[in-house]
């Protein structure tokens, strides 16, 4: 009960902390055409042409479609296995992951950001015209505030962590079936981009997020350790 209380608690500072970022929306668009800028300067910005290529193959599009909306069933599965079959790790990837979701949030206040699909002309919003849910997503006059909060891209964020907790599990024991995790956050860095909700720099910001979280992770630990060691002397 205790680790579920943790992850409740963690999702939800998350999810009500995300509805203070985005804001305001003209500022979420600038800070996009700067992005953007950076991009052409660095000859990364491939977001328009992968967009554009993922509209033109109708059949990848459901599949696109599916992977955006259904990542949650991915990440709640890895928990439960984590949980169930992996005890020994588990704490150090929940670290991990509340970690991530407190990191975040700074940046969503700090750093507004519109996605590809509001800010650079000619993006289809392939999920809004394809929802398997039947909805349509919000447009930009919508001040929705997580729909202005693309940097950095936690579907890929999440996608990582998935990635991580499973090859933490498996390392040891299946090492090779470890590294096949990965397959799940890069496979997410493709369907971000071409449905038109991510820049390429989100996806540096959602590693970069990442590696913070596993640091500060481990620094906890650390110094739990450390006040244990010296409870006991």
């Amino acid at each position: 009960m205790i680790e579920v209380a943790i992850l409740v608690a963690g999702g939800v500072v998350f999810f009500v902390g995300q509805r203070f970022g985005g804001r305001p929306v003209a500022t979420a668009f600038a800070n996009a055409r700067w992005l953007r800028s950076i991009e052409r300067d660095l000859h990364i910005d491939v977001e328009l042409a992968m967009n554009s290529w993922l509209a033109g193959h109708p059949w990848l599009i459901v599949v696109a479609v599916c992977v955006y909306r259904l990542y949650y069933v991915v990440l709640v599965g890895v928990l439960v296995f984590v949980f169930v079959r992996h005890r020994e790790v588990f704490v150090s990837v929940r670290r991990v992951m509340v970690a991530m979701a407190l990191l975040v949030l700074p940046v969503y206040w700090a750093v507004p950001m519109a996605p590809p699909r509001f800010a650079v002309p000619g993006t289809v919003d392939i999920v809004a015209e394809h929802d398997i849910f039947g909805r349509s997503a919000a447009g930009p006059g919508d001040l929705g505030q997580m729909h202005m909060t693309a940097m950095p891209s936690m579907h890929v964020g999440w996608a990582l962590w998935c990635g991580f907790a499973v090859w933490m599990a498996l390392r040891a024991a299946h090492p090779r079936a470890a590294l096949l995790a990965w397959l799940f956050p890069v496979g997410m860095m493709l369907v971000v981009f071409t449905t038109g909700n991510h820049y390429v720099l989100d996806v540096v910001g959602s590693v970069l997020l990442l590696l913070a979280a596993v640091g500060v992770a481990a620094g906890w630990s650390a110094l739990r350790a450390r006040r244990s060691a010296a409870a006991r002397v």
